[in-house]
């Protein structure tokens, strides 16, 4: 009875101590900022790492003045390229529940990119745009040499695995008759 008791004991503690909130991840940390008017209202635009560059991924916030509670909005992105997002609507940020955010996000290409924001709140409806939002080249080796040398372990493994499983498999020997 008495195990019985402890055991059950030991399981309402593991499950109370791994169900509170853990601090997996580390906090927004905004390294740059940028204004932007979106018709009436203020906005902030945070981004975690600076200077932006191709296919490398980062938090951005977007703080509007007198905060998110009232208000929602759309955020569109037009790429250097000329590619225009679909409008998605601005959701919390996962990490910093504050502000409206992109979590781990990168951006495609490199050059000149701009961002359309579409609020509506107290104020009335607006429209602003981040223009000229300056991404650089992605960083490190060209993707198709990164892959290529990334594949070279897997490749090793299948040619190992094949010589060692034509090593150790049965040789058929003719019975003895």
């Amino acid at each position: 009875m008495r195990r019985t008791l402890l055991a059950l004991l030991g399981a309402i503690g593991l499950v109370l101590v791994t169900a509170l909130p853990a601090n997996a991840y580390e906090p927004v940390n905004v390294v740059h900022t940028e204004r932007v008017q979106v018709g009436p209202y203020g906005m902030t635009v945070g981004f975690s790492t600076w200077p932006i560059r191709a296919l490398q991924s980062l938090d951005f916030t977007f703080a509007p003045d007198g905060g998110v509670d009232d208000k929602s909005g759309t955020l569109t992105t037009v790429g250097a390229t000329g590619s225009v997002s679909r409008a998605a609507p601005l959701a919390r940020h996962p990490r910093k529940r504050d502000v409206w955010g992109l979590d781990v996000k990168s951006l495609k290409t490199s050059g000149d990119w701009t961002f359309r924001f579409a609020i509506t709140g107290p104020q009335g409806s607006g429209v602003g745009e981040l223009k000229n939002l300056q991404v650089l080249e992605q960083p490190g080796p060209p993707m198709a040499l990164s892959w290529s040398i990334s594949s070279v372990p897997l490749i090793a493994l299948v040619g190992f695995l094949g010589f060692v499983w034509r090593r150790t498999r049965p040789r058929l020997r003719p019975s003895a008759a």
